[in-house]
């Protein structure tokens, strides 16, 4: 039974899923160097919102989190620990009484901590002292929706063990952080199969208008707008593919992937998103305008 489904059976810290939103999964950096077996890397969509979750309760980078998706979550511990909510802004509770959003809080055992609906922006990432201590597999934590590794999405009535706090919270009442983006601009490195299309389609690329798609997830982050023409007819020979490549579908309509995406793919790649602005992408709900910045190497 995997660990976010079962109960540890012993006095050791656990939060347990009392509300576990519509989407709730355990994320940290990612298990890396798998792609030749056909494992994406996975892990926190918006790293800078997680890596600063865990900056804020004295943990490490690589110390899980969970990330919430637009609704949130309400999660008990069972042991007084510090938590830490940061990424889309949303009211934050703590045994009914409002919290501090972005700052590390001290929760007392048996209290609730409420992570309310993102107010802007789609994904949380709540931080507890030690990190979420769910089961690695290929030395990642990370849920992946794309291949089934890792915890499943949180279910109510989940309990997760937590570690051993690595060192004291950070010693400040709030920090500064990037909000959700009203427009998100994405600069695209042309290439490797910008000559599969038309000529002036790098051209349209930077001048059409697009919205983010609500099919977008964590695999890709789809878009709706005019579609780019391609020169060649038929499809590549399945190839390898990187985070961030802009991959066209046969309707034409880009799709940037995220942190879920398959590894191999036969749609060609008209440029790649550089992974440093990838987290806006993370942020953005349907509807938000889109553009794409064809930029240098």
């Amino acid at each position: 039974m995997s660990a976010a489904r079962a109960s540890t059976g012993v006095p050791g810290p656990v939060v347990r899923a009392e509300r576990p939103g519509a989407l709730t999964t355990v994320q940290d950096l990612g298990r890396t160097g798998h792609a030749h077996l056909g494992v994406p890397r996975s892990g926190a969509l918006d790293l800078p919102a997680h890596r600063l979750a865990n900056r804020l309760v004295g943990n490490p980078p690589e110390a899980a989190t969970l990330e919430t998706t637009v609704s949130g979550a309400a999660l008990r511990v069972r042991t007084p620990v510090t938590a830490a909510v940061t990424g889309a802004p949303c009211a934050v509770r703590v045994g009914g009484r409002p919290a501090p959003w972005g700052a590390p809080v001290r929760l007392p055992a048996g209290t609730v901590l409420d992570v309310g609906p993102a107010a802007g922006g789609l994904r949380s990432y709540i931080a507890f002292a030690g990190g979420v201590a769910a089961e690695p597999v290929l030395g990642s934590r990370s849920a992946d929706l794309l291949s089934g590794l890792g915890p499943p999405p949180l279910a109510a009535g989940d309990e997760l063990p937590l570690g051993t706090p690595h060192g004291p919270p950070a010693p400040v009442d709030a920090v500064p952080c990037p909000g959700p983006p009203a427009e998100l601009v994405l600069p695209v490195l042309p290439g490797p199969r910008h000559d599969w299309f038309a000529p002036d389609a790098l051209r349209s690329l930077a001048c059409a208008r697009y919205a983010v798609s609500p099919a977008s997830n964590r695999i890709g982050l789809r878009t709706d707008g005019p579609p780019l023409r391609r020169s060649r007819a038929g499809e590549l020979p399945s190839e390898g593919m990187v985070l961030g490549a802009v991959q066209v579908p046969p309707d034409g309509r880009p799709v940037v992937f995220l942190a879920d995406h398959p590894v191999t793919g036969g749609y060609p790649v008209i440029g790649v998103v550089p992974e440093d602005r990838l987290w806006a992408a993370a942020q953005a709900p349907p509807g938000t305008p889109l553009r794409f910045v064809p930029v240098s190497r």
